[in-house]
């Protein structure tokens, strides 16, 4: 890994350089084109990814053809098909870069089966853990709270130039709304 990513991981996990070169041993960088997924719906995968660069997300198509945008992720964020893994089921989601991305991918089994071993990693797991947890929380409370209007603005202050970087309809299934709706509230704003 490069050291931005070990910048994040001792700031926000308190992660020590031997950990880190545990992670570093484990990691296999990918650079992801866009539209290259890590793992498509209905899919198996056991890896999880740290993304360093570019942007991802993770989107399930239903059987009317309709996508849903579950999440949008920016650097630097783990994505991956959690639920899938610990399920041992297909994934619920594709998982796909949305420009050219960078990620660095850790065999979950792997990470577990040393985190038994080490506590460093397994402190490091269960703050993780925390992390998306807070996340998803986060995510929950802006979609019942906020307005299309607000969610967009909020999207906006996470990623400024979203709208130079993926197709309308990508940040409208985001924010749950109808590309329709998407232009009006941009239209609303200028």
């Amino acid at each position: 890994m490069d050291d931005p990513s070990f910048d994040f991981l001792k700031s926000k996990f308190h992660v020590t350089k031997e950990t880190y070169k545990v992670l570093e041993d484990l990691a296999k960088k990918r650079k992801l084109k866009s539209g290259e997924c890590i793992v498509r719906q209905g899919n198996k995968s056991n890896n999880v990814a740290f993304l360093t660069s570019g942007l991802m997300r993770a989107y399930s198509t239903l059987e009317s053809g309709k996508e849903i945008t579950k999440n949008i992720f920016v650097p630097i964020s783990f994505v991956g098909p959690f639920s899938s893994i610990l399920k041992d089921k297909p994934a619920l989601f594709c998982y796909e870069a949305l420009v050219d991305s960078t990620v660095f991918e850790i065999n979950f089994y792997d990470f577990i089966k040393i985190s038994k071993t080490n506590i460093d990693i397994s402190t490091l797991y269960n703050r993780i853990l925390e992390s998306v947890f807070i996340m998803y929380e986060t995510k929950q409370l802006e979609t019942a709270a906020l307005d299309a209007t607000q969610r967009y603005l909020e999207l906006k202050r996470r990623i400024p130039n979203i709208e130079n970087l993926i197709p309308q309809y990508q940040i409208a299934s985001y924010l749950n709304i109808s590309p329709v709706q998407l232009s009006r509230i941009r239209k609303a704003l200028k």
